[in-house]
């Protein structure tokens, strides 16, 4: 049989102490106690521990030297906080320095037996070669991004709140995925929700449930997004637009770990991790009064920015790979290539939209393209318009295959034929033109192409 987990647990009142080796002990979790700072760092050096519980207040320090200390000298241990009743602000500073998360007294066991179940996933081995799916899908080597991942490794070692900002469409509820199947709560739900799309009547009955009877309409009981979550993680996805009403009873339900359904008389603990975005500014919105401080204190108490599409656009080539291997497997097609005067148009392309608008641009630009080519004149005007002067063979393209490199340049011998191939295309739009009275329209028809790409052609080949 396996050594059980060892749990260190540090407090000065030998009550409290008895209290939480017992708990553990029925869980089948060895603990080691001490009443001090100097004790526990003695501990520390000579055992080898998968928690550590801590109260905030000891007779030779304070409990948060202790976690600034454990960050340092043992990153991989997990430290939760027992803090005084109502004590917000000492929890979050606590969160704030890196404890994985905390437990007010009196002690609730309940939750106590939860917190402990979580942090010890984190110590648990996992195969060498295991991947997270979800974190693979934020795409892109730049030098932000890969700052971003490692930023997320370490968040999902924590249960903090999480504030994450950045602008529409530039991938937020990705990167809330990301935490949660990076960390010990993997293997519960991930539930997100778009507090805009809430009707603000329906809300408190979506968030906490309700009761049967509890008001017209309700002819059964209704499971809330917190009870769904328990013991997984909650997605508030434009946090800003709740109304203030919400944004009390949110608080409430964050701070207290509870919630109590509609028609309900009694609370029912849950255990979620809050992870919450928007695209507005949250300090504005608390200047402007549309969202509580207290709130913001609290949901922002670590705060993740994604950064937009603009800023880092060395992206865009592997991003389009990726977009244009999803496509494919949507259709059932081969992946299409993408001309490199589109990537270099793209590149110089502000993106107000982000991963969102390329995605849904190159969707578009699969539909349009006459071609396996999308070429300049199956995208948006702005895109077009962005485009920066190249001296480029029609075929120079990117093949967003696997095992391709990205552009694929011609050779000598194909740039000749490719002259060529101008030749023969530039006389087949010419007679096309003639033969319908200089009719754009009727010329692309005749030669099966759309407008936009006989536009895009007759420019490239100086004919328009």
């Amino acid at each position: 049989m396996s050594n059980p987990q060892q749990v260190l647990i540090i407090d000065d009142e030998p009550d409290i102490r008895e209290l939480l080796e017992i708990t553990l002990g029925r869980m089948n979790i060895g603990t080691r106690s001490a009443g001090s700072l100097d004790e526990a760092r003695q501990l520390l050096q000579t055992h080898a521990f998968d928690l550590c519980l801590t109260d905030m207040r000891l007779p030779d320090g304070d409990g948060l030297t202790l976690v600034r200390e454990i960050q340092i000298g043992y990153p991989q241990l997990p430290v939760a906080v027992i803090t005084a009743h109502g004590s917000t602000e000492t929890a979050i500073t606590a969160l704030k320095s890196g404890a994985f998360d905390f437990v007010s007294k009196p002690v609730d066991l309940q939750k106590l037996r939860a917190l402990v179940t979580s942090a010890l996933k984190l110590s648990q081995p996992t195969a060498k070669d295991s991947r997270n799916p979800v974190l693979n899908k934020i795409v892109g080597e730049s030098r932000i991004i890969q700052a971003l991942r490692q930023q997320i490794g370490k968040l999902a070692r924590s249960q903090a709140p999480v504030f994450i900002s950045g602008e529409s469409g530039s991938g937020k509820e990705l990167v809330a995925r990301a935490i949660h199947a990076e960390g010990p709560r993997k293997d519960k739900e991930f539930i997100a929700i778009n507090c805009g799309a809430i009707p603000s009547e329906l809300m408190e009955s979506e968030f906490f449930g309700h009761r049967k009877g509890s008001f017209t309409g309700a002819d059964q009981d209704k499971i809330g997004l917190f009870q769904a979550a328990h013991g997984g993680s909650l997605f508030l996805d434009e946090i800003a637009d709740l109304p203030l009403h919400m944004q009390v009873k949110l608080l409430r339900a964050i701070q207290e770990k509870s919630i109590r359904p509609i028609g309900s008389q009694t609370e029912i603990p849950v255990d979620i991790r809050l992870l919450s975005a928007t695209h507005k500014n949250l300090a504005e919105q608390v200047e402007r009064g549309l969202l509580r401080q207290d709130l913001y204190y609290r949901i922002n108490v670590i705060e993740l920015h994604v950064p937009p599409l603009r800023e880092r656009k060395d992206d865009i080539p592997k991003l389009v790979k990726h977009i244009m291997q999803n496509v494919a497997r949507e259709t059932g097609n081969l992946p299409a290539l993408v001309h490199e005067e589109v990537l270099a148009a793209m590149q110089h392309y502000a993106f107000p939209g982000n991963i969102r608008e390329l995605e849904n641009m190159l969707h578009r630009a699969s539909a349009l393209a006459d071609d396996a080519i999308i070429c300049l004149g199956d995208m948006p005007e702005l895109v077009v318009g962005a485009s920066p002067v190249l001296e480029l063979t029609p075929l120079q393209a990117v093949i967003p295959q696997a095992g391709n490199s990205m552009p694929v340049p011609a050779t000598d011998q194909a740039y000749s034929l490719e002259k060529h191939l101008e030749e023969v295309e530039r006389d087949a739009i010419q007679k096309a033109l003639q033969s319908s009275k200089w009719n754009r329209t009727a010329a692309a028809k005749k030669l099966g192409m759309s407008f936009r790409s006989f536009r895009y052609r007759l420019k490239k080949l100086g004919l328009d």
